[in-house]
């Protein structure tokens, strides 16, 4: 009995072992069985491939070296020393680093070099120092600068001296190839390349509105200021002046075009300052927040913060506290806005400006004079 019950329980547990073994592939009588699923061509086109390649053979890229090879010699190193303060008010003398280049005057012998003037602006004097490419040192004069335009023209006297080629920046287009070249960190004379990412750009940098600016992703490092970007002909097109830094920021340098700087540059050569029509005001924007901490009744346009006795604007009548919002018929929605408008005007030149003090709009007519000299 208890060998038959032994073969009794030895067969369940074969047949367990073969349904579990299989289980995967068995159906029960009454499971439905889904039919494939039927392919259907309402929404293809069998016939499509990738629209075929251009024949044409890929542009290779430009000889760099070539262009370093032409541009680099005209390039200087800028040293100067500055006073600063720590904390405690306690004075010290600090080095700073900057780059230039030279260029050719119409006599054709001077050491004119052109570069930022905040590379120079808080120099002690006598203590600006240019060193050349084949490592020669010169004192520098400081011969002009603007900081409305944050360029500088510095002076030595030397001779045998490489010049830079000047380029267009009018003919620039996105995408084009430029080389960045200057005292990077404050370790010598080096190169990068990238492209131009952007064209007439215009930044706010200390306060300061910076128009017409070419931006580009060629690496530029503390030291680049007022070194030259160049094309790839070698030729300068134009001034490396600033670059947005911060986490997550990467490639965003910029240069004020040569086209812009020329007549600048020649403005400080000759006279040691820029002329400039000027109307004798200081100004904030007006924002949401400075309208409200001022009893404003708008909230844009350009706040007079001060009005210097005997200019354009105190003979007109403006006063402390008033917000410019139209001058030469062009809205004003800022100071930078102003500031250009300005710029664009003649010396000798009356203009209408319409204001508000208080809740009344008012106009006045103010006829320009010339920028008094630094």
């Amino acid at each position: 009995m208890q060998s038959k019950i032994k073969y009794i329980l030895t067969i369940l547990i074969l047949i367990t072992l073969t349904l579990s073994i299989g289980g995967c592939s068995v159906l029960s009588p009454w499971s439905p069985v889904s039919p494939p699923p039927s392919s259907s061509t309402e929404y293809t086109n069998p016939n499509w491939t990738f629209p075929s390649a251009n024949s044409q053979a890929a542009t290779p890229l430009p000889d760099i070296a070539h262009v370093i090879e032409r541009a680099m010699p005209s390039v200087v190193s800028v040293t100067t020393e500055m006073i600063v303060y720590d904390i405690f008010q306690r004075e010290h003398t600090q080095s700073a680093a900057g780059s230039g280049f030279l260029v050719r005057s119409e006599e054709g012998h001077e050491g004119y070099i052109v570069t930022n003037n905040h590379v120079v602006e808080n120099a002690q004097e006598g203590s600006v120092q240019v060193e050349l490419i084949d490592g020669r040192t010169f004192p520098a004069e400081i011969i002009g600068t603007d900081d409305l335009a944050d360029l500088a023209v510095l002076k030595i006297e030397a001779t045998n001296l490489p010049y830079a080629f000047r380029g267009d920046s009018s003919q620039l287009a996105v995408g084009d190839w430029v080389v960045a070249i200057g005292n990077a960190l404050g370790e010598g004379i080096t190169a990068t390349h990238g492209i131009v990412s952007r064209l007439d750009v215009s930044i706010t940098a200390s306060g300061n509105t910076l128009r017409g600016l070419i931006q580009t992703d060629a690496a530029i490092n503390p030291g680049n200021s007022g070194g030259p970007l160049v094309n790839i002909a070698g030729e300068v097109i134009g001034i490396t002046s600033a670059k947005l830094a911060g986490w997550g920021i990467e490639g965003m340098g910029y240069a004020i075009s040569i086209n812009n700087a020329e007549p600048i540059i020649e403005s400080l050569v000759r006279q040691g300052y820029v002329t400039r029509p000027w109307l004798g005001v200081s100004l904030y924007d007006v924002t949401s927040s400075i309208a409200a901490m001022n009893n404003l009744s708008v909230n844009k346009g350009a706040l007079i913060a001060e009005v210097v006795d005997g200019s354009p604007a105190g003979l007109a009548g403006l006063k402390e506290g008033d917000v410019i919002i139209r001058f030469k018929g062009n809205e004003i929605g800022s100071a930078g806005d102003l500031i250009q408008s300005i710029h664009e005007c003649q010396i000798g030149q009356e203009i209408e400006v319409i204001f508000v003090r208080g809740k009344d709009t008012k106009t006045t007519l103010a006829r320009l004079k010339e920028r008094p000299r630094p």
